[in-house]
């Protein structure tokens, strides 16, 4: 086919009209209870950002988080702060990741190698990246990591500076990310483009409600 032809075809995936763009369908997370009252029903492809300090409850939610995944399909957690160590042990053992048995994998390997396990036949279909400031990726090299792994779900564990993710690159990712979950008090609150009825999950509820207190429903 010609070069013509091809820029045909591109334009024409690119482009949709009105009625054409309502009428698709869109792969999504059948979350239900707590997990579909935090975050509503999200698409299962993408970009999520999840940024918050030590101790405020992040690691017990990302691996709450990856359990969830666990039930839709194969998760990989690319552990390049702690790597494969004693205390990456205790977390998954603590979280009770047993349960996932073959669905979840704990690696520790350059964004160069994981990708090529993202492109292999029975690849992940979500990737967990801990953490985006270990990458050192620029928000370009960011991009071109995402263009390449289209149909997967990647979600990025960021340090927080303040209330938002540390660093310019990782804000920039944050703001490109359909998902957008700041943890604080051991509540994980949805920032992003999905949200359920109450907008958060407790990760530890009797410490979340001491933390917020009673009657705050929505504290940021």
């Amino acid at each position: 086919m010609s070069e013509a032809g091809n820029d045909a075809r591109t334009f024409s995936r690119n482009a949709k009209g009105v009625r054409e763009l309502l009428s698709m369908k869109f792969e999504t997370l059948p979350f239900e209870g707590e997990w579909y009252d935090a975050f509503g029903t999200p698409e299962r492809r993408g970009v999520w950002m999840i940024w918050g300090y030590t101790g405020s409850g992040k690691t017990s939610f990302v691996m709450k988080l990856c359990k969830e995944l666990c039930r839709f399909g194969r998760v990989v957690y690319n552990s390049l702060e702690e790597g494969i160590s004693l205390t990456m042990q205790n977390t998954v053992r603590r979280s009770g990741m047993q349960e996932a048995n073959r669905r979840f994998l704990l690696v520790s390997e350059p964004l160069e190698e994981l990708s090529i396990r993202m492109k292999r036949q029975k690849s992940p279909d979500f990737v967990v990246i801990d953490s985006f400031q270990y990458t050192q990726m620029t928000y370009a090299q960011y991009i071109k990591f995402k263009e390449q792994h289209r149909n997967k779900l990647i979600i990025f564990i960021s340090h927080a500076s303040g209330k938002n993710p540390e660093g310019r690159s990782a804000k920039k990712v944050a703001y490109d990310a359909s998902l957008k979950i700041y943890v604080e008090g051991m509540r994980a609150k949805s920032r992003g483009r999905f949200i359920g009825p109450k907008g958060y999950y407790d990760i530890w509820p009797e410490e979340a409600e001491r933390y917020y207190g009673e009657d705050v429903l929505n504290a940021d």
